[in-house]
């Protein structure tokens, strides 16, 4: 039904797609020597504006003689001009149109036009003002920039909720961040390396209040100046940092249904040289779930089954800060020191009960309790320095340093309640311990060159050391003692250090961009398990090139993009350290220590254009991975004849084999369907194809996707509402299959006060359709899997503005997916 309200010229662009190629430039071969150039500029803020069409038009009849689209600093340059009488015609998505009357003399070579103003626009309609702004989706030849301060659907969330509302991202309800169906993502907060890469979202991104968040970056593709690691791309969260003058800041408050509390405070001031600024965060929050699943497996001619079912309620606490400065030391030369500390508090505790079945023999039934505390200490420092030169635009030099400290103590606690006579009713815990320090260097450096090009290189050396201690622990009679047991119990030493460099070159000439680069890196990993397997090592050296060709097509305001990268994936500690970490009574994980990278070559092809008012961005990508990292779940067969009574007893891991391949589409449209209403779509394709976990069974396959559909209004000049639907196509594992998934949001906000408050309301899941459903298979052992969590959840925040500090005026330009091959 949604779709239906789509304009017909929208549809009609969306087929113009698979006919992308024979569009060119209708330009008129006239014998021609001059040049008209200049800079585009936003009229409002004097920013440039990147990717914007402009067109050189013939007097009197308007045809176009040539076009270009203004480079990342807004500059453009439209060669090969006869001398005559023209109309320069600008346009961006956001802005009113610029039609300005040039004459290029016989006389006259080159014809500088200096900077040209675009404003926002702004229009009236009875009593409703809608405004213009930039927009959402920022694309460059490395990576594609959101802008997602006016999404209203993350709102009293974290920066989980934000990237769950972010184009080509989709996050699990275990926290798990994946692009394209790919967990082997980098996360960054600010460019910085942190605890939530490799796609575990864990406890840094719950850490970060979704009301600090400015914009993400995207990078699906990534150039050689990323690190090679995260095969399936890299995600830059940015945070919020003033630099108005004087004191400004932002106090929010937001209450949720079935006690879930936020808080935040931000606030800077600068002052001449100095810009100090600190924020404070307090995410006080109770989730509630239910479960069941079920297992059967065939062992020594025996059937067993295990059904279980339960419930389980999850309290979080998380308070964040954030402190520091910025110093210009001169007018070309910055200094940044930012401290961040942050604290989990999180204790997840239900019940459980077990029917335990063997064939022929009377069913078991068992009764339990579970408890999981969490406190997880996770504190950064980052020094950054910038060096700019008047003489010389866009010369600059950066360099950071980074340190995280990582202190984690995760308590798991079982105990059985009922049971059948000589039942164990003993509690048992397993205590893990986690000691996690990360320095981080990096030096970048761009040169411009001559004739448009530009060179880039770079210097990058990391190192994590990790040490921790894993007990378990039985409970001594009916005391509240424990007792250690020692053959049960590990210890673990980690070592990790990255050394790498990086080159990369580009260049513009007409309607033709490329940038090509080279990365050389070096990884070096051990490590021991104490009272386990012995000691590893891995160490490898590899070269990550990586390529992007783009051209601009003046018809219809068109830029297509190939991109190239080769990346790989290596074995983070949880992967390669071999000791069990227990989920519950029958399941546990585990590391493998002859674990070892994987490598992947993406290949991406995108196009944007804009027709009209309708902004439509498509990709076509594909990705091949080889000794690929796959993650696998057996029954235990030792531990489930020891635990007897029927019980089957499994274990996750990860090992390599085969291969894993996937290619599809995307694509996404942002079309305003009247002055008070814009829709925006985005939506995925894709096939997927692993190697079978057995000889005897063939490679798998599956179709799967993904479709985002968002409508943003304005019935009032002050009043904002979004309304907005996702939806997850079935998803393909190694051994089984995910469910597919959907639901609806709806969320509004009122400005008050002068736009110095802002009250919103947001309700996730508006019909609580959001369940996880799984199944997995191996020979002689079936799998299936049922998880509800609170997904329905209502939202009421308040939010006071200070100083020059306002809320965003409108939220009508909204991120938008699809173009993948523009985010480099």
């Amino acid at each position: 039904m949604v779709l239906a309200t789509f304009p017909y010229r929208a549809l009609l662009c969306s087929g113009l797609l698979l006919t992308l190629f024979p569009l060119g430039l209708q330009a008129q071969n006239r014998p021609a020597s001059g040049v008209v150039s200049g800079t585009l500029l936003d009229g409002a803020n004097r920013q440039p504006l990147p990717f914007a069409s402009v067109l050189l038009l013939h007097l009197p009849d308007s045809a176009v003689i040539t076009g270009a689209q203004t480079a990342e600093n807004g500059a453009f340059r439209l060669e090969s001009v006869k001398p005559g009488s023209y109309a320069l015609k600008a346009s961006v998505l956001g802005y009113g149109v610029l039609r300005r009357a040039v004459t290029l003399s016989g006389e006259t070579a080159e014809l500088p036009l200096g900077t040209v103003t675009l404003q926002p626009t702004t229009t009236q309609l009875k009593g409703v003002t809608v405004t213009a702004q930039r927009a959402a989706v920022e694309e460059s030849l490395d990576k594609k920039v959101i802008n997602v301060e006016k999404d209203l659907s993350s709102v009293g969330g974290t920066a989980v909720n934000v990237l769950q509302n972010v184009p080509s991202v989709a996050v699990a309800p275990d926290g798990t961040v994946s692009m394209r169906g790919s967990s082997n993502i980098t996360i960054l907060v600010d460019g910085k390396p942190t605890s939530a890469s490799s796609g575990a979202g864990g406890n840094r991104l719950e850490q970060i209040p979704a009301s600090s968040i400015e914009k993400v970056e995207v990078v699906t593709n990534p150039s050689a100046r990323y690190d090679a690691a995260g095969g399936g791309g890299v995600i830059n969260i940015i945070l919020k940092k003033q630099k108005k003058d004087g004191w400004n800041g932002q106090a929010t408050a937001t209450v949720g249904t079935r006690d879930k509390y936020n808080g935040s405070l931000s606030l800077n001031r600068r002052a001449g040289k100095l810009n100090v600024f600190g924020s404070v965060d307090m995410r006080d929050a109770n989730f509630r779930s239910r479960m069941w699943s079920d297992q059967q497996t065939v062992l020594e001619g025996q059937t067993l089954s295990t059904f279980q079912e339960g419930t389980n309620l999850r309290h979080a606490k998380n308070y964040s800060g954030r402190l520091g400065f910025d110093l210009n030391l001169t007018p070309a030369q910055t200094l940044t020191l930012t401290l961040q500390p942050g604290f989990n508090r999180s204790r997840n505790g239900g019940m459980q009960l077990a029917t335990l079945r063997t064939a022929g023999e009377t069913d078991r039934q068992l009764g339990s309790t579970f408890g999981v505390s969490e406190n997880v200490d996770n504190h950064d420092a980052s020094l950054d320095y910038r060096r700019t030169w008047e003489a010389h635009k866009g010369r600059e030099l950066t360099a950071s340093a980074s340190f995280t400290y990582l202190d984690a103590n995760v308590l798991v606690a079982q105990r059985n309640t009922s049971g059948p006579t000589g039942t164990d009713l003993r509690e048992w815990q397993q205590d893990l311990h986690v000691d996690l320090r990360s320095w981080d260097g990096q030096v970048d450096y761009v040169h411009p060159l001559a004739n448009k090009a530009r060179f880039e290189a770079g210097l990058k050396a990391q190192r994590q050391n990790n040490n921790g201690t894993d007990n378990f622990l039985r409970q001594v009679g009916e005391t509240r003692s424990y007792e250690r047991l020692a053959d049960r119990s590990y210890a673990y030493d980690f070592a990790e250090y990255n050394q790498a460099g990086y080159v990369n070159y580009q260049q513009e000439w007409a309607k033709w961009r490329v940038l090509a680069g080279l990365r050389v890196q070096y990884t070096n990993t051990q490590g021991e398990v104490v009272n386990g397997k012995g000691p590893f090592k891995l160490e490898y050296l590899n070269l990550f090139p990586s390529a992007t060709l783009a051209r601009t097509l003046a018809t219809a305001d068109q830029r297509v993009q190939l991109s190239y990268s080769r990346r790989l994936n290596s074995p983070n500690f949880m992967q390669l350290l071999a000791f069990p970490l227990y989920q519950d009574q029958r399941y546990y994980r585990i590391g493998d220590p002859a674990l070892r990278p994987e490598y992947i070559n993406a290949l991406e092809l995108g196009h944007q254009m804009t027709l009209g008012q309708a902004n439509i961005s498509s990709t076509l990508f594909y990705r091949q991975t080889t000794n690929a990292i796959q993650q696998l779940r057996r029954v235990d067969a030792t531990a489930t004849q020891l635990y007897g009574g029927g019980a089957v007893i499994t274990a996750s891991y990860n090992t390599n084999f085969g291969q894993a391949l996937s290619y599809g589409a995307e694509l996404s449209v942002n079309q305003p369907v009247t002055k008070w209403w814009r829709l925006t779509a985005n939506g995925s394709l894709f096939e997927s194809s692993v190697t079978a976990a057995t000889g005897t069974e063939s490679s798998r396959r599956t179709v799967s996707g993904t479709a985002r559909v968002m409508n943003s209004f304005t019935p009032t000049p002050k009043l904002d509402v979004q309304l907005t639907g996702n939806y997850r196509a079935a998803a393909l594992t190694t051994q089984g299959r995910i469910a597919p998934v959907s639901s609806i949001d709806m969320a509004l906000r009122q400005r008050l006060f002068n736009d110095r408050a802002a009250l919103t309301l947001r309700v996730s899941d508006v019909f609580n359709t959001q369940r996880q459903r799984s199944t997995a298979f191996a020979p002689g052992y079936e799998f299936s899997n049922y998880n509800k969590w609170e997904s329905r959840v209502g939202y009421l925040g308040f939010s006071w503005y200070m100083g020059s500090n306002k809320p965003p005026k409108k939220i009508e330009n909204q991120p938008q997916g699809g173009g993948g091959g523009f985010g480099g």
